[in-house]
């Protein structure tokens, strides 16, 4: 019986230490309150259990030293190119006709250090259908280097394609980089980092979780990047799965929306996947194989923004935030993931006070059902200030797109949640083009056929349980 006492006292003053040291480290460093509630509540309320929690996933941030990643070769630093009369002209017009915006393009910069660069093309590629073959194409293709990053990189049907273009490449003597975050490899058996290594292939997993103490598996590369010869380039939302293939009519099928960029643009994608995957395996991408000079090609200025929890922490929120103050007419929004922070409902909210056409458009049917709930939880903030929302109908939408001003286009891996906003390493590429919002306006309009309007009303109208549910799902947005 002594002993038993014994022992429970040492758990007992083990259990107190441990939850004080989280509480210490929640209050400072953690930025927002209410997960700094939820976590220390969690270390006090759940003997062990709360804090072994916290340890795994609530420490957020991770020191990369991202500024000595930084390769200084100034080809590919983000410095503005040689522009032409013509551009210099564009530029005076664009000052003109969208002061505004111009005030979001400082933001972008002072935000990231990275130039707007002029002489890009930005094609948009809907679904794997239309982006898979081009990817593919482009990789078989290569003739001196191929670098890709995914999530998600399946060993099926649309997967193998790409498993067989990236062999045939190495094989015919191009330098091949892949990188797959650790927890996206184990979304299908057999693993792909492990079936490129056995076929040659030079690739890495991002942030390999360990057991027991997995330190940094909340904490996952969201990323979508491709480029061939350092010249083209490939970024969105689509994952390497046969999901979003639809004409493989796959069992669970995915809308999403990719990108094929050429011009400047491109050195900012390589950077970005160059930085990750030194990083990830010490290895430092440089010279014209990977980032030769780039010709202006386009009418599109653009500048990559990367986001994660290091020394790139919440810049796409603030970017967000200063696009949604820069509109001046139109605010335009697909996500699949829509819980966005109070700031971010506050600044929809304001836009929409100020005479902004706010439109939202959101999956019908959530992959994830939690998500869902927890959405139309917050969903009446936003109806009563004058922001619509729409629904579109399946297949799941998991486009990421914003256009603002039907001049400013946001693309890349992004969702409006706190994973995507706070925790997830992502990229995304701020476009300035009226043709490429046209093209993109013209998609959502095709949306907005289909989908249905959620009314203040109909959100009141849920019943007891149903408003509870959503309610206490709510309560977990720190965590989705």
């Amino acid at each position: 019986m002594q002993n038993i006492i014994s022992w429970g006292s040492v758990l007992l003053v083990a259990d107190v230490a441990m939850a004080l040291g989280v509480t210490i480290h929640a209050i400072l460093w953690k930025r927002d309150s209410r997960s700094v509630i939820a976590w220390v509540g969690l270390a006090w309320l759940a003997p062990l259990l709360g804090t072994c929690a916290y340890i795994c996933f609530g420490i957020n941030r991770i020191q990369r030293k991202a500024h000595a990643l930084k390769r200084k070769n100034p080809k590919h630093d983000g410095l503005d190119p040689r522009l032409s009369e013509a551009h210099l002209q564009q530029v005076e017009q664009f000052l003109e006709h969208y002061p505004s915006l111009a005030g979001l393009a400082m933001a972008g910069r002072n935000l990231t250090e990275r130039a707007l660069v002029a002489g890009n093309r930005v094609e948009p590629l809907v679904n794997g259908d239309e982006a898979y073959p081009r990817m593919i194409a482009a990789i078989d293709q290569a003739q001196q280097s191929v670098s890709l990053l995914s999530y998600i990189f399946d060993s099926d049907r649309s997967g193998e394609a790409f498993f067989a273009a990236l062999v045939a490449a190495h094989e015919r003597g191009v330098a091949v980089r892949v990188l797959v975050d650790d927890i996206g490899s184990k979304y299908s058996r057999p693993n792909m980092v492990r079936r490129l290594r056995q076929a040659g292939v030079t690739a890495a997993a991002f942030l390999p979780t360990r057991i027991p103490l997995p330190r940094y598996a909340n904490l996952r590369n969201h990323r979508k990047i491709l480029v061939v010869d350092g010249s083209l380039g490939f970024t969105g939302g689509t994952n390497i799965r046969e999901g979003h293939q639809l004409s493989l009519n796959p069992k669970h099928p995915v809308q999403c929306l990719h990108f094929e960029l050429q011009g400047p643009i491109v050195s900012q994608l390589q950077d970005v996947f160059a930085t990750d995957w030194s990083f990830t395996t010490g290895e430092q991408l440089h010279g014209e194989s990977w980032f030769p000079e780039q010709p202006l090609v386009g009418d599109v200025w653009a500048r990559g923004i990367e986001d994660g929890p290091d020394e790139d922490f919440e810049k796409l929120s603030d970017l967000i935030v200063a696009a949604l103050a820069s509109a001046r007419h139109r605010i335009r929004i697909v996500t699949p993931y829509f819980l966005p922070n109070a700031s971010l409902i506050q600044a929809l909210n304001v836009a929409a006070l100020r005479g902004v056409a706010v439109e939202i458009y959101l999956p019908a049917a959530n992959n994830i059902a939690v998500v869902q709930w927890a959405a139309m939880a917050q969903l009446g903030q936003l109806l009563e200030k004058g922001c619509r929302v729409h629904c579109t109908p399946p297949p799941f939408d998991h486009t990421k797109l914003m256009v603002v001003d039907d001049m400013w286009s946001f693309i890349g891996s992004t969702n409006w949640d706190p994973r995507s906003l706070r925790l997830n390493f992502e990229f995304n590429v701020e476009c300035y083009d009226l043709k490429l919002a046209r093209e993109l306006n013209a998609l959502m309009d095709a949306k907005a056929t289909e989908a249905r309007e959620v009314t203040l009303a109909e959100v009141h109208r849920r019943g007891l349980l149903v408003r509870l549910r959503d309610g206490a799902a709510r309560l977990l947005t720190p965590y989705l």
